[in-house]
């Protein structure tokens, strides 16, 4: 069995989602999000790296899938959001867990199998994945997607664009 930690990252709310995978099947554990309370940048990465050195200790993943910066058309938002994602990746890399990075479009294709998917259909089909009684919330869901990704990834054998970090 492998437990895989989605992470979407976020300056403001990061969201977060479990999944064990065993022979192509996929359970749901646990998800929601990560609230980064406004303030200093150096504070809000601390919360985000905090967060997920927390999730990491509690459910023990055996490997971490967050998703890669897009081109965003304002760059100082991009620039948060690699800032929020290096926190996370730093997390994990010092737990010795390895990060799988994952383009949001290809998120989308293996979960959606639309690479354009919007974000309504993300989280009706990740749901309808895990057998979720409620739609998460848009961020979970991302994550969730995310671990969703990995998971096929590691069933076919098929390479990621992971960035392969162990102690």
């Amino acid at each position: 069995m492998t437990r895989i930690l989605g992470i979407d990252p976020g300056s403001r709310l990061t969201g977060f989602g479990l999944i064990d995978a065993r022979r192509g099947r996929a359970q749901y554990v646990e998800s929601g999000v990560i609230r980064i309370d406004p303030g200093p940048l150096d504070t809000r990465l601390a919360c985000i790296f905090s967060g997920i050195t927390e999730l990491l200790a509690e459910f023990q993943p055996t490997s971490v899938a967050i998703e890669n910066v897009f081109m965003h058309r304002n760059a100082a938002s991009a620039l948060k959001l690699g800032q929020a994602r290096g926190a996370a990746i730093v997390a994990a890399a010092v737990a010795g867990i390895a990060v799988a990075e994952y383009t949001p479009a290809e998120i989308k294709l293996s979960v959606v199998g639309n690479g354009r998917a919007a974000k309504a259909q993300v989280q009706f089909m990740v749901s309808r994945l895990l057998g979720l009684a409620a739609l998460p919330r848009v961020d979970a869901a991302d994550a969730l997607a995310g671990a969703l990704c990995h998971a096929q990834r590691l069933a076919n054998d098929l390479p990621s664009t992971a960035s392969r970090r162990r102690r």
